[in-house]
């Protein structure tokens, strides 16, 4: 069970050191449509799953989404508090070991008033995201390593309170140990006292059958004697 533990808290150190990264957000393009959209990229430590359920729940604060072919669409989504009329989208993505969430537009449905403000506002939402999913995922990691923790915690007050018993238990083996031997030799010596005790009185009873012996003989010649008086 403690190795369980430890390997477990080893495992938690090995994260927490993975987690320890700086976000880097990248411009990059991704296939919308049959279309390239253009849009901002970040590399996260994480499965493919996390960052996809992530993905999803960040972007239902922006608007109302809707999910088709592994992309994600938020039609006129409210970013720092202004609403756009075209859609946004995202993805997440995986290329060998490396798991990305990209967030992006097609230019050609945006106006291009909005374009000058919404690269940066994509931009912001993805280094956002970035930090609230590494967050999230430590806190998880501190959460876990909490109830390692108690397990540990309740495991060591477990084995104290066996510990307690099994020395109060030993020191009541000890004085019962002690206390039998000294019944054994209080009955050893009880013994020896009912032996000499029954051997006196065996020979009480040959001595008393012998005076009994000699009284009726006593008795028999005081009736002779008896018979003899004319």
């Amino acid at each position: 069970m403690i190795k369980k533990i430890l390997l477990l808290y080893l495992s938690f150190s090995v994260s927490f050191a993975g987690l320890a990264q700086t976000i880097a957000v990248k411009k990059e393009n991704a296939r919308i449509k049959n279309e390239y959209g253009e849009g901002f990229e970040v590399v996260l430590e994480g499965s493919f799953e996390e960052v996809d359920a992530a993905l999803v729940k960040w972007m239902k604060n922006l608007g109302k989404t809707k999910k088709a072919d592994n992309v994600l669409v938020v039609n006129e989504p409210v970013i720092a508090g202004v609403t756009y009329e075209a859609p946004l989208f995202s993805q997440p993505k995986q290329t060998g070991n490396l798991v990305s969430a990209w967030m992006g537009i097609l230019p050609d449905e945006w106006s291009k008033k909005d374009l000058e403000t919404i690269n940066p506002e994509i931009r912001n939402q993805v280094y956002d995201f970035a930090i609230a999913f590494q967050r999230e995922k430590i806190q998880r990691q501190i959460d876990e390593s909490v109830r390692a923790s108690q397990t540990v915690e309740r495991q060591q007050q477990r084995l104290q309170n066996q510990n307690r018993d099994l020395n109060t238990r030993i020191e009541d083996n000890k004085r019962e140990k002690i206390q039998l031997e000294k019944s054994l030799a209080d009955n050893a010596q009880e013994l020896i006292t009912l032996t000499r005790r029954l051997e006196k009185n065996q020979h009480d009873q040959d001595s008393v059958a012998v005076a009994g012996e000699q009284i009726k003989k006593v008795i028999e010649l005081h009736k002779e004697r008896l018979q003899k008086v004319n």
